[in-house]
């Protein structure tokens, strides 16, 4: 079986995003990194559900928290900060979490602000992004 494209053209609109969000603590989302990147063969991203600008030691905390309960080593090319997240509608179970970067997907795509980590890495937890070149999310929830 070959795995099929994830096709997001449709997106919450703001009220669905607010109500998705109402027992979500954080997203995660495992994308395969560019092909340049071996030592890092996966790109990371903490969707944070929260706004709130964080300070340096608790950016650092959460992070690390990240790496050592899902075994992901060799961690580069850290961003965190907040950044406006729209969620893609497709056919999976639940949104997918898109870090709007470009300003015309700002205008035109529905989000909200979170904190967002994002990052190069490695584990082999993630053999479907590392191994197969699929990208997938996961929700947490309180």
């Amino acid at each position: 079986m070959v795995a099929k494209s994830i096709v997001t053209d449709t997106y919450l609109d703001s009220a669905q995003i607010q109500q998705h969000l109402k027992n979500v603590e954080y997203v995660i989302l495992a994308t395969p990194a560019p092909s340049v990147f071996t030592a890092t063969p996966i790109q990371f991203t903490i969707f944070l559900n929260t706004d709130e600008v964080l300070p340096q030691a608790v950016k650092d905390a959460i992070l690390e928290k990240f790496l050592k309960e899902n075994s992901i080593v060799n961690a580069a090319e850290v961003m965190s900060q907040i950044m406006p997240v729209g969620f893609g509608i497709s056919q999976q179970e639940t949104p997918m979490p898109i870090l709007l970067v470009k300003p015309e997907d700002q205008k035109s795509i529905p989000s909200v602000l979170m904190h967002v980590i994002d990052f190069l890495g490695d584990s082999d937890r993630f053999f479907e992004a590392k191994t197969e070149k699929l990208t997938g999310w996961s929700y947490c929830y309180n």
